[in-house]
């Protein structure tokens, strides 16, 4: 059987179209040869991600993104090519978009249930999310940091014109002055430091003796304290209470007239007694003087006693009352 040309040129032509479709296909990424396993994710935003970003599970290369396209409601389906048929992905994995690097482009890592044996088939859309990158981040801390400069340059400004608007003429010139009479009164303060260091070098010999002194004392007190402390308080406290009820037993006594002190007290005979004899004893002494020789009597050749007499009253001297 022959093949007629027109049937070479046919297969030629055919050829050369899937060759050219394959070709192109290629190009863009595509292996119309390719069995491996498809799956998608719908994001409100990719954020930078780009076709033939890599796919990843714990940071292992699974496969790569295959397209993106946008919906008609303004979202962005992306088509994954997992090219390792060896790891099963979930269908609730997470599908997270982030950066695959500080300085590298975006990727799509896949956050696997590896406890959910319900497995993605190929054609199954997988749940998405999307992870700041840190330059995204950085935004989003500097923006709050940036409002809060903001208003703090602003009360910096307010506050250097408020203070400009308070330093007139008048109050710098009072300011230059009050700084210009601390200034003196800090030289002064320097002097009378001075003076104070000399005084202290003068009598430092004194100040140490004095100390001294004032430690010994210390110690004294400290020993005293000490024997205090030794000493049995309690038995001469109640000593002394004990002569202090004796005594108040005595002055009770004495106001209730009891003993010799206490009638010498309280009785008036006592009294009006004693008062009797001393004023006559006055009268016998006052006789004796008078008339010693009633009392004493010297006499050689046998004298006899002269006869009593009543003593006599001296002039100006007025005669006791019996």
């Amino acid at each position: 059987m022959k093949i007629t040309k027109e049937i070479k040129v046919a297969v030629l032509v055919v050829l050369s179209i899937v060759l050219f479709y394959w070709g192109f296909a290629f190009l863009k990424g595509k292996n119309l040869f390719d069995t491996s396993t498809k799956l998608y994710a719908v994001y409100d935003n990719v954020a930078g991600l780009v076709v033939a970003a890599p796919v990843t599970i714990n940071g292992l290369n699974i496969g790569k993104v295959n397209t993106i396209e946008m919906l008609p409601d303004g979202k962005m389906k992306v088509e994954l090519i997992i090219t390792n048929e060896q790891i099963q992905i979930a269908k609730s994995s997470v599908a997270q978009i982030m950066d695959s690097g500080l300085i590298g482009g975006r990727e799509i890592a896949i956050i696997n249930n590896f406890s959910d044996t319900n497995y993605a088939q190929s054609g199954d859309t997988l749940k998405t999310s999307n992870k700041l990158g840190l330059t995204d981040e950085l935004a989003n801390q500097i923006g709050p940091v940036k409002d809060k400069v903001e208003v703090l340059l602003e009360n910096a400004n307010k506050l250097i014109e408020n203070l400009n608007a308070t330093l007139d003429a008048s109050t710098q010139q009072k300011l230059k002055a009050s700084i210009a009479s601390l200034e003196v009164t800090m030289s002064e303060f320097s002097q009378v430091s001075k003076n104070v260091n000399e005084i202290v070098a003068d009598n430092k010999s004194k100040l140490n003796t004095t100390l001294a002194n004032f430690e010994n004392a210390s110690g004294n007190i400290n020993k005293m304290s000490t024997s205090l402390e030794k000493a049995d308080l309690a038995a001469s406290v109640k000593k002394l209470e004990t002569t202090l009820a004796n005594v108040n037993q005595i002055m009770t006594d004495l106001e209730q007239g009891k003993g010799s002190i206490g009638k010498l007290l309280k009785d008036d005979a006592m009294y009006v007694n004693l008062t009797k004899t001393s004023k006559e004893l006055e009268l016998l002494l006052q006789d004796v003087r008078l008339n010693p020789t009633r009392y004493v009597n010297v006499s050689v050749f046998g004298k006899k006693n002269k006869p009593y007499t009543a003593p006599v009253v001296e002039p100006n001297k007025e005669q006791p009352k019996n």
